[in-house]
C-alpha cells in the first residue's frame, strides 16, 4: 500500500511538472511570436514612413506619381497592426508620425520647411527608439 501511494505521489508530481513545463513553453513561445509580429510591423512601418519621407523631399504626395498611394497603404496596415500589438506610447508616436508625414511638404529650399522636415526625422527616430525598448522587453 505503501508503495503505490509513493508512485501515486511520483506520478502525481511528474504530471504536475509535465503541465507546468508545457505552460511555460506555450507562454514562451507567445512572447516570441508577439516579438517577431511587433518587429515586423515596425519594420514595415518605419520602411514605409522613410520611403514616403525621401518621395516627399521634392514633391507633394499627391503629385508624384505611382508608388506613394502603395506605399501610404503599407505605412496604414503596420500601422493597424502596431495598433494591436504594441503599447499606447508606441501607438501615440506612430500616430503622431503619420500625421507630421501627411503634413509634411516639399522643402523647395525653404529653411522652415526644411527644420519641419528635421523635426519629422526626430520623432521617427524617438519612434524607433521606443519601438526597439519595447521589442526588447517582450524577450522577458
Amino acid at each position: 500500500m505503501e508503495n503505490m501511494l509513493s508512485v501515486a505521489v511520483g506520478a502525481a508530481v511528474g504530471l504536475i511538472g509535465v503541465v507546468f513545463g508545457a505552460w511555460f513553453t506555450a507562454r514562451r513561445q507567445d512572447r516570441m511570436w508577439v516579438r517577431e509580429q511587433k518587429l515586423t510591423a515596425g519594420v514595415g512601418f518605419n520602411t514605409a514612413v522613410v520611403q514616403l519621407l525621401d518621395q516627399l523631399k521634392g514633391t507633394r504626395l499627391g503629385d508624384d506619381g505611382p508608388g506613394a498611394e502603395e506605399l501610404a497603404g503599407r505605412m496604414q496596415e503596420a500601422r493597424s497592426a502596431l495598433y494591436l500589438l504594441c503599447a499606447r506610447e508606441t501607438v501615440d508616436l506612430a500616430d503622431a508620425l503619420a500625421r507630421r508625414v501627411w503634413s509634411t511638404r516639399p522643402t523647395d529650399g525653404r529653411e522652415e520647411r526644411r527644420a519641419e522636415f528635421r523635426e519629422t526625422l526626430e520623432l521617427l527616430g524617438r519612434f524607433t527608439r521606443r519601438l526597439r525598448r519595447e521589442i526588447a522587453g517582450s524577450e522577458q
